[in-house]
């Protein structure tokens, strides 16, 4: 998938395409035809950098019950000529999630449109779970045929079936399918069900990777010849050092970890980063100049994995230099410093929103830092990151930065909290927001009632207007 084009931070789609509550507010305030024109915008092109950790489908299903938008821009999205053509999850998958949520509002056209896509479209296995969390069984076995039309009646296909089975991740529709008395409905899932088991039994019965009674260099070996093939193994031949090595092997290990080949490198840095050896800082600082990327990369990886206070020392003198150690070291500073390294860790944030922008992934420790930290003069490039960063996971973690370093945090930006993509963001601006304005109160009410809220925004707005709490 391509990053995204995200337009400016002061504009409605900007707003909307990174999730922040101003969008929904800004939304509201504008002419409808624009506001549904930039919400379909973003639901038909996925604005986020990563779906796995960004939440996007419950804002956007929220707004459309707000303008109380129709569906048939993502109609025609969803069954156009290109989505045979284009397969990829990205670009169906935020359409269909929203799709999802709105007919958990009970929207039926939204639950009408998932099932013909559920028997039509090229994703239909993630419609096919939208529709496990919302529909009834009705629905669902009406769907037996067109979906199982999908796998030929070959060797191929019923191993194709047999795999969808077992890696389905909402089993239910498949469960209810295999108690259908149709020998080409209920027959045919069962068998996929047992062959899908029965493959996953075979697999488990020949593991691959390192055996008992294994040597040091027999572990070595198997990392470099992964590392030829173009799999890092250093992390898992780290743990199997753990189990084969002795107080003996010692040498051997360190010689690994300042001369031997790549592989074998890696995992004996690993290996005495966990061990907490007092040669490894040495190694580390030596391989992270490394001419080998992997090497330089894997040193870095193995220090931020290093715990004590002999790793935080050497990160204070690490934290200034202006490489990719240095960066490592301040985000250890963030992570596990004192109040003494407050100076570092700023310094670090301000370098770093100067020199890579407010989206480098560098910022997500750093932020959290200055949050740990309660570096109070930090707000500043805090609110900069906040205003442009496209990532609504970043802007969630700033902020709960935010409000633990401004003053100013609960009568601002907690409120377009409120309205906010991430239920974590939500979250953390009921437990702030200055209830004396009316919309805050108005809000917390309605999260309180919404039904598809998560349970933790709930509990925080009832921590505010619960029995026990001031009157909102």
């Amino acid at each position: 998938m391509f990053d995204p084009f995200i337009a400016p931070s002061g504009t409605l789609l900007g707003l909307l395409q990174r999730g922040r509550g101003d969008g929904t507010l800004h939304a509201l305030a504008a002419p409808r035809p624009e506001a549904l024109a930039a919400l379909n915008h973003c639901v038909l092109s996925d604005p986020r950098h990563d779906w796995q950790v960004e939440n996007r489908s419950l804002y956007y299903a929220r707004l459309y019950l707000d303008l109380d938008g129709g569906i048939e821009e993502i109609e025609r999205h969803l069954c156009g000529p290109d989505d045979h053509l284009d397969t990829d999850d990205s670009r169906t998958g935020l359409a269909l999630s929203v799709l999802g949520h709105l007919a958990s509002y009970g929207r039926e056209d939204a639950l009408a449109l998932l099932r013909r896509y559920a028997a039509t479209g090229a994703n239909w296995a993630w419609a096919l779970d939208e529709l496990a969390l919302r529909d009834d069984d009705a629905g669902l076995r009406a769907l037996a045929v067109p979906v199982l039309g999908r796998f030929p009646d070959t060797e191929e296909g019923a191993a194709e079936l047999a795999a969808t089975v077992r890696d389905a991740y909402e089993p239910r529709p498949w469960r209810l399918w295999a108690d259908d008395p149709r020998e080409a409905v209920g027959g045919r899932v069962r068998a996929a069900s047992e062959r899908g088991s029965f493959d996953r039994w075979q697999r488990q019965m020949r593991p691959g990777g390192p055996r008992p009674g294994w040597s040091v260099q027999a572990v070595f070996d198997w990392a470099q010849q992964g590392h030829e093939r173009g799999s890092a193994l250093h992390v898992p031949a780290a743990r199997c050092l753990n189990a084969v090595a002795g107080p003996e092997d010692r040498p051997a290990i360190v010689e690994a970890a300042r001369s031997g080949p790549d592989g074998a490198r890696c995992a004996a840095l690993h290996y005495l980063a966990e061990a907490r050896d007092p040669a490894v800082l040495d190694l580390i600082e030596t391989g992270a100049a490394s001419s080998s990327h992997t090497v330089a990369e894997a040193s870095v990886a193995a220090f931020e994995r290093m715990c004590g206070e002999a790793a935080v020392d050497r990160a204070r003198r690490w934290a200034r230099r202006p490489d990719a150690l240095g960066a490592s070291a301040a985000g250890v500073l963030a992570c596990r410093g004192g109040a003494q390294d407050a100076s570092l860790v700023l310094g670090a944030l301000r370098e770093a929103v100067r020199g890579e922008g407010p989206d480098t992934p560098r910022l997500w420790t750093l932020v959290d830092g200055a949050g740990r930290l309660g570096i109070a003069c930090a707000a500043p490039v805090l609110r900069h990151v906040y205003r442009e960063t496209s990532s609504s996971h970043l802007r969630g973690r700033t902020a709960r930065a935010l409000a633990a370093t401004d003053p100013s945090f609960a009568t601002g930006f907690a409120v377009e909290c409120l309205w906010d993509c991430e239920e974590t963001t939500r979250e953390v601006a009921a437990l702030h927001a200055e209830t004396g304005d009316i919309k805050v109160a108005e809000r917390l009410r309605r999260l309180a009632a919404d039904p598809a809220e998560e349970a933790e925004v709930q509990t925080a707005v009832r921590s505010r207007i619960g029995p026990d709490a001031p009157a909102v």
